[in-house]
């Protein structure tokens, strides 16, 4: 019996191993070529997507990764490749909202407040990227994140049929931060290949809403 479970164990672990392996190595694939660094070489999209992150790191200070989306998607504004921001974020609980956080922060870096359209139930990429499209009638955009993340959303996008491209942030170099995002990236594309199998509607949909 022991033996058996060992085995079991075993078989379990090399699965899961070649999930996780064989995600990364499709989100790879889909994203090569669809992710910018230039304002001047990115392609011109209406909407741009901005993936949603807390204001604050857990020690209570800046979050880079807030503060460099929000740079990014003021850029690219400014450029003139985007012309509405859909903002989708967390506001699952009292006292913490994203795209609030977001919008003021876009204000104050000069996007107009009448351009951006806030999404409150991004509680994740999958729910963000499906409710682009499902709640917000989205067949194209341009999402903007830091690299790792732009990857998978795009991967996302293109398994639910929405043409997409991304637009990169500043990544937050920094070793100790940097092995446990990718750590934290390798098991959040795993869960993407699940959900994707399974192709569930995120938490809450809702009626249209036009931008």
């Amino acid at each position: 019996m022991k033996r058996i479970v060992i085995t079991v164990l075993a078989a379990a672990a090399i699965a899961a191993a070649a999930i996780t392996i064989s995600a990364n190595v499709m989100v790879k694939r889909t994203a090569k070529g669809l992710c910018y660094d230039d304002t001047a070489a990115i392609p011109y999209r209406r909407v741009g997507l901005l993936l949603g992150t807390s204001k604050l790191n857990r020690h209570g200070g800046p979050n880079p990764y807030f503060t460099r989306r929000i740079k990014a998607c003021a850029a690219l504004y400014h450029a003139g490749k985007i012309s509405k921001v859909l903002v989708s974020g967390d506001n699952s609980r009292i006292g913490y909202n994203e795209p609030e956080d977001m919008r003021q922060a876009l204000v104050e870096a000069g996007v107009p407040d009448s351009v951006i359209v806030l999404d409150y139930a991004g509680f994740r990429t999958y729910d963000s990227m499906v409710r682009a499209k499902k709640v917000f009638g989205q067949q194209r955009l341009t999402v903007v994140s830091q690299p790792w993340h732009n990857e998978r959303a795009l991967y996302i996008a293109h398994r639910i049929g929405v043409d997409a491209i991304a637009y990169n942030a500043a990544d937050f170099e920094n070793r100790q931060w940097k092995l446990r995002l990718t750590v934290r990236e390798w098991l959040a594309r795993t869960k993407m290949a699940v959900d994707l199998l399974s192709l569930h509607d995120p938490h809450f949909l809702g009626e249209p809403i036009e931008i």
